[in-house]
């Protein structure tokens, strides 16, 4: 705000001489009386004659500085010792007390001092500090005791042409914190005539003014332009410059100093299709980067010193590709960016959807990095907690959200609804606590998260509806614009203003506990459609099995060719078949690698010297009628023969 500057230089001799000022009378002059001039003057008759030499004034407007009183107060520990005295070093304060202590007002001073401690003393020893004295009291006595919540209208500026234009926004300037733009929007046609309130005009009938809060009646600085304005920004970096879009879909660039018309536009064949209804500056080296945003779709990148081609167009889409579409991308209804976090911008769109922008990003799928399904109707307001910044007040159809960008999967899922439509929102700049919503039917309603969460603090209907609402950057004063034209500025009680000790640290639990709570509850619900989807497809599957079991049953087993595609049709036939077929190979798989083995019998181990030493010899004869060969074995064994693993002799 203070990089507009120029210091110069000058030498102390270059500068004349040493005015030397004095505190005391000095006779400059000195005319005694005259004797001979007395007796020169004449005597006249008295006359009575009426003189008017000012002029006659019909309103006198005054202005007066208020005088801010505050009580502070402070707690000596070592004493005030002056700013080259080092306090901790003893001999120092030594030297330095003694100094004092030779002065002849020190002793006047301890005696005074010393007298105001006593009374003081001696009033405390009266009281008992032990005793409790308000035991007697009841307990609910002391609810009605706290601070009250109240706003008063200081002042109402009204629109210098009748019948009155739409107020569109307000914003206060960054330079001065005494003065506000209001920013007008000419809805009617060329053709009908504006009459303009003041004798002398103030611009054309699309002119926005720059008034102070003190004077009503007569603006500072006027802007105007050939087209009805729709919306306008002025840089917070750099105060002055203002840019602008138009009914046509252009953007204009305004100097803030001249005022006048805009200095520069975009040509129109590459402004927006539509008319421009959004804008928000961006951080750059110098200061002369912004967005701009239509209901058409397009985000374009602007740099103020040329405008005869945007830097980057693209197109909301909720899925970004590589070829966008005009026709699935969203209208853009609110632009956002913060300072502090160069790299993020916030995009509303007309069909409730708030996208997170990225500024490094080269392609439609790098740049839109997310987008959140909000609300049922478009976005109307986007405002960042000055105190915390990466948490949202978004608005739009009945209900204002409260949105962080730390909730990766969703937003927090904090948010207030009412019975009409909310139109703007905006944080308080004071408190962190507080913000203000208003709706289509003219009211504003203050809301304290610290209090309550289902109804507002304090509430003012202007009958009207609201059209924006902007807090001065000290907190103490709301600027309300109405869509009549007029705007309101009211006045802050303390209690609105001014925040507790540890209201910082308890939104800022809140707003954890918040984000812990969406991330809970978004892992509930990826854990709840998985299971979802584990389910359906058990019962796909079942559903399937049926179908072809009862394919199945509907054949005839009677019939060979119906058999054979009953038997093809069974899962667990073929798998039983499988089953057995692959025991069946194991099996010849044994039996081709088996080593046959002979191994002598019982006949063959049996010796016929046992037979010798009975006295008879054995014949086998093989039994039956009709042996299996023509030819009869007839077996002998000699006794002088022996076997041992040998063959027989037929």
């Amino acid at each position: 705000m203070h990089q507009n500057q120029f210091i110069y230089s000058r030498e102390r001799r270059r500068f004349g001489r040493q005015c030397r000022f004095q505190d005391r009378n000095e006779l400059i002059v000195s005319v005694h009386p005259s004797g001979r001039q007395r007796l020169k003057y004449i005597l006249r008759n008295p006359a009575a004659q009426a003189t008017q030499l000012s002029r006659q004034m019909a309103l006198t407007t005054m202005e007066t500085e208020n005088v801010t009183l505050d009580h502070r107060g402070m707690d000596h520990y070592e004493g005030g010792w002056p700013k080259e005295v080092n306090s901790l070093d003893e001999e120092q304060t030594l030297r330095h007390r003694k100094k004092v202590e030779r002065e002849d007002s020190w002793g006047e001073q301890v005696l005074a001092m010393i007298r105001t401690t006593m009374a003081v003393a001696e009033q405390n020893n009266t009281l008992n500090i032990y005793q409790n004295f308000f035991a007697d009291l009841p307990l609910e006595l002391g609810h009605d005791l706290r601070m009250s919540f109240r706003a008063r209208v200081c002042n109402v500026f009204h629109d210098l042409w009748l019948p009155a234009r739409r107020l569109r926004s307000i914003e206060w300037m960054p330079n001065n914190d005494r003065q506000f733009m209001t920013q007008f929007t000419n809805q009617f046609r060329r053709g009908e005539r504006l009459r303009f309130l003041a004798d002398e005009p103030f611009g054309e009938a699309n002119a926005s003014f720059v008034w102070d809060v003190r004077n009503p009646l007569k603006p500072k600085i006027t802007y105007d332009c050939h087209e009805p304005v729709s919306l306008a920004k002025i840089c917070p970096k750099d105060e002055n410059n203002m840019v602008g879009g138009t009914g046509l879909g252009q953007v204009c660039l305004w100097s803030t100093l001249e005022g006048g018309l805009p200095i520069r536009n975009c040509p129109l064949e590459v402004s927006h299709r539509e008319t421009t209804s959004a804008l928000c500056w961006v951080h750059s080296k110098s200061n002369t980067e912004f967005y701009s945003g239509s209901l058409d779709g397009s985000i374009k990148y602007w740099d103020t010193r040329d405008l005869k081609m945007p830097m980057q167009e693209l197109l909301l889409e909720p899925e970004p590709q590589e070829r966008q579409s005009r026709m699935d991308s969203h209208g853009v209804t609110v632009l956002e960016f913060e300072y502090t976090i160069p790299v993020r911008f916030i995009i509303g769109s007309d069909m409730g959807h708030v996208f997170v922008g990225n500024r490094k990003g080269m392609t439609p799928s790098e740049t839109l990095l997310a987008n959140y399904p909000l609300f049922a109707g478009p976005v109307r307001s986007i405002n960042r907690n000055p105190f915390f910044v990466k948490n949202f007040l978004v608005t739009g159809d009945w209900r204002a959200r409260i949105w962080s960008e730390e909730a990766k999967d969703g937003p927090s899922t904090m948010y207030f609804r009412k019975q009409t439509q909310i139109v703007c929102g905006a944080w308080s700049t004071g408190r962190c606590s507080l913000f203000v919503t208003g709706d289509l039917n003219g009211v504003v309603d203050f809301w304290d998260l610290l209090l309550s969460h289902r109804q507002p603090i304090h509430s003012i209907d202007f009958k009207v509806t609201i059209a924006d609402v902007v807090f001065r950057p000290e907190g103490d004063l709301l600027a309300v614009a109405l869509q009549n034209g007029d705007t309101h500025i009211l006045t802050l009680d303390e209690s609105m203003r001014q925040a507790t000790g540890k209201e910082k640290a308890l939104m800022a639990a809140m707003f954890e506990r918040e984000i812990v709570r969406s991330k809970l509850l978004e892992a509930r619900y990826d854990e709840v459609k998985l299971k979802r989807k584990t389910l359906l497809q058990a019962e796909e599957d079942r559903v399937r099995m049926e179908q072809e079991m009862g394919a199945t049953v509907e054949l005839d087993p009677d019939n060979p060719d119906e058999f054979v595609m009953m038997i093809e049709g069974d899962e667990q036939f073929r798998t039983a078949i499988s089953e057995f077929q692959d025991i069946i190979l194991s099996v010849e798989k044994k039996r081709s690698k088996r080593q046959v083995i002979n191994e002598p019998t019982v006949f063959e181990e049996w010796s016929p010297h046992d037979e010798l030493l009975q006295g008879d010899l054995i014949t086998y004869t093989y039994p039956g009628n009709k042996p299996p060969s023509p030819m009869n074995y007839d077996i002998r064994f000699s006794p002088d023969q022996r076997y041992s693993g040998g063959s027989a002799k037929q």
